[in-house]
């Protein structure tokens, strides 16, 4: 089957990003999925594309008020007509109720966004039993689980209203899930047969950093946003108290900042949030209770004034910086007494919930206070293996950036390992550490653990320095946390192996943490842009945000910033050169496309520019038989001095006429033919420097690499760089 003509038709996308195409499939082909795909993976589109190809309305299930509001905009603007995406919640009244249940009848809507509390009305129930359904979507699937970051109980009814419409397929997806809570979820929901898909957590943009919060807090975070000024960012604070003094103390300070809370009337919330989303304001504050459903690409900085419960929330809540791929900072302040607070709120709640809220914090203060690449750390608690010398963002924290002294460590890890199995594997981290340092308590004593000999072998060293081995031990997996007892820790096969032969164990010493100077400060995130013409980008930017302002939507919601920098390399002056920019497509140039193809036009007259078209038709020529040509035999693979001769031209003719071809758009896979010619660390010099460079010029690059690679290599190269990056 093939997706890719309506992805394009639709989304003006060439490729699926990730795991989208398989999840995409398994939904087209009525199974039951699963997804779990990092926030800012394209997780949306898994359902959305779907649901525009499928007969019937797909019900979309969310708890996020905003973002349904998000999402039904952007539907709506790559579509003729307005009926195709609806919401379904308390907020309308009874003749928006009546129009939207005339489009379902009619056939016209494909997504049906509703909130869980709206879809068990018996009115609604009763009516969607009567419509073709083409699946449920379940959007932030975590709700559903009490180890989820943001249970809801109304969540855990899906299961029984769901079979009461239709019996049809159903995909839950979420941004984060440990192995707990995707149990959780496909057990709640009875679809344990469902396909599983997990996408890497890694979001190899993001800068992590934490530093201690000291007194000056508040100077520290209006010193940090005034040294990214225009740059939207949002900071969490825990208590609405706090958000509103930050938001006073930032606006006092020359910052465009705006509060947003649940204390907030429904209508300042709103406005709040469009002002953010229209750039009207630079800096939104919030309570980290309040799921900020905002769908905007461009956050390039979040801070946590305070820390959050639970690393998922972290995740969750840092992952909405640098979705475009562009630059994202996240800088968290903590303080122990922080956690004390958080612990003393809990002391109020039933003992289970207790348990599973401690459970979750100290996996937070872990990664507060790791010394070890942050990016591992996070990766490792859901799941997945880090390779910190070679991974993607691998040098991307502060604990990289700055790595902390390390010691031998080897003695220690093997009495942490033999307490651990001579405590026959019952006790959690704390327990552990009390008998290693010989700390009497009564579940100890009850097990007669203090009578022991191992009891008291470490307490030459302190409880955080056991805790702190400790964690480091988990993450190389000689030790694991039981998800069923959660907490407990237990020996792997790994572990078992190195007591019986030790080898070296550099154990990190724990930051002591000393004031970070200001100059530490992340500017080379990726950037978003290629060499796109800057003046050009900057007055598409003013109109998008004019379109916006009056189409009412957010300024993304027009165009991504990656596409106005296709504008300015390709300088479309119609709308079908329009529809082939990058992430346009057919719907949406004629949407929105006339007012940015006449100022592209006027602009290219003004400054007299020679557009690429231009270029390649002058230059090469291409005619189409010769380019099938091209792209066929580069398909079967046959070597280029081939496919030269046979048309009788020289190889630099060739590689002209394939740089013609990809700088169309078009795909053209010559790897084999590079594979010949350089090994995997020449491509990957290379690849990195088109990656940074400030233009794709040939000749800068045979400056910069004076006379390691000659000109063919080169260009051959920039072709497999333009053929992955750009098309």
């Amino acid at each position: 089957m093939d997706l890719h003509s309506p992805l394009k038709k639709f989304f003006g996308f060439n490729k699926f990003k990730g795991l989208q195409e398989q999840v995409i499939k398994s939904i087209v082909n009525n199974e039951n999925t699963f997804v779990i795909m990092p926030t800012g993976g394209g997780k949306s589109l898994c359902y959305q594309l779907p649901a525009l190809m499928k007969e019937g309305t797909a019900i979309v299930v969310s708890p996020l008020i905003a973002l349904m509001k998000n999402q039904v905009d952007a539907i709506r603007g790559i579509s003729e007509h307005n009926g195709v995406a609806h919401v379904l919640n308390s907020s309308l009244n009874k003749t928006e109720v009546a129009q939207v249940k005339e489009d379902i009848s009619n056939g016209i809507t494909k997504l049906l966004y509703v909130a869980p509390e709206s879809l068990i009305k018996e009115e609604y129930v009763t009516f969607l039993r009567t419509q073709t359904i083409s699946f449920v979507a379940i959007d932030e699937a975590h709700c559903i689980s009490e180890w989820g970051h943001d249970f809801r109980p109304e969540y855990r009814n899906l299961k029984h209203i769901i079979k009461a419409i239709d019996n049809v397929p159903v995909i839950c997806l979420t941004a984060t899930a440990t192995e707990k809570v995707q149990e959780d979820i496909l057990k709640t929901l009875g679809i344990t047969d469902a396909n599983r898909f997990k996408a890497s957590f890694n979001r190899a943009n993001l800068f992590y950093e934490v530093r201690p919060k000291t007194a000056d807090v508040q100077k520290d975070i209006i010193r940090f946003v005034k040294q990214r000024e225009g740059k939207s960012g949002i900071i969490y604070c825990l208590s609405r108290k706090k958000v509103e003094e930050i938001a006073q103390i930032l606006q006092v300070n020359g910052i465009k900042a705006v509060p947003y809370h649940a204390g907030l009337d429904a209508k300042t919330r709103v406005k709040h949030q469009d002002m953010f989303l229209m750039e009207d304001c630079d800096v939104v504050v919030a309570t980290i209770a309040f799921g900020m459903g905002i769908d905007k690409p461009d956050v390039r900085f979040v801070i946590h004034h305070d820390i959050p419960k639970s690393l998922e929330s972290y995740y969750q809540e840092t992952g909405r910086a640098g979705r475009d791929d562009g630059e994202g900072y996240c800088l968290a302040f903590y303080a122990y007494k922080d956690i004390e607070k958080l612990e003393k709120f809990m002391s109020s709640k039933p003992v289970a919930e207790q348990e599973i809220g401690h459970a979750l914090l100290q996996e937070v203060v872990g990664y507060a206070e790791t010394s070890m690449n942050r990016r591992k750390y996070l990766l490792h608690y859901f799941g997945e293996e880090f390779d910190e010398k070679n991974g993607d963002g691998a040098d991307m924290d502060d604990n990289s950036r700055n790595p902390k002294k390390k010691h031998e460590a080897k003695g220690d890890v093997v009495k942490l390992l033999s307490v651990v199995k001579d405590t026959l594997q019952q006790y959690k981290s704390k327990e552990v550490v009390n008998t290693i340092i010989g700390k009497e308590n009564a579940l100890l004593t009850s097990h007669k653990t203090h009578l022991q000999p191992h009891f008291g072998i470490g307490k030459d060293k302190t409880a955080s320095y056991w805790m702190a081995l400790i964690r480091q031990v988990l993450v190389v997996n000689y030790i694991r946390k039981e998800i069923e007892q959660y907490g407990v820790v237990k020996l792997t096969e790994e572990g078992e192996k190195f007591m019986k032969n030790p080898t070296s164990f550099m154990m990190t010493e724990d930051h002591s943490y000393s004031e970070e100077n200001d100059n530490n400060i992340i500017t080379n995130a990726k950037s978003s842009g290629g060499a796109a013409d800057e003046k050009l980008v900057k007055l598409l930017k003013d109109l998008r945000k004019r379109v916006a302002t009056k189409q009412g939507v957010p300024p993304f919601a027009v165009f991504q910033d990656p596409s106005l920098d296709d504008m300015a390399l390709k300088y479309p002056i119609n709308l079908e050169e329009m529809s082939k920019v990058h992430g346009v497509g057919e719907g949406k140039a004629r949407k929105f496309g006339k007012d940015f193809v006449k100022l592209i036009a006027d602009y290219v007259d003004e400054n007299d520019i020679l557009r690429p078209d231009d270029l390649i038709v002058k230059s090469t020529g291409v005619n189409s038989g010769l380019k099938l040509y091209i792209i066929q035999n580069t398909d079967r693979k046959l070597p280029l001095e081939d496919i030269a001769k046979s048309k009788g031209k020289e190889m630099n003719d060739l590689i002209k006429e394939m740089e013609a071809i990809i700088y169309s758009g078009t795909k053209l896979n010559i790897d084999y033919a590079i594979d010949d010619l350089l090994d995997e660390d020449q491509q990957e010099e290379i690849h990195e420097y088109f990656m940074e460079a400030e233009s794709d010029s040939i000749q800068e690059a045979l400056d910069e690499f004076d006379g390691d690679y000659d000109e063919d290599e080169l260009r051959l190269m920039r072709i497999k760089f333009i053929n992955e990056v750009g098309n």
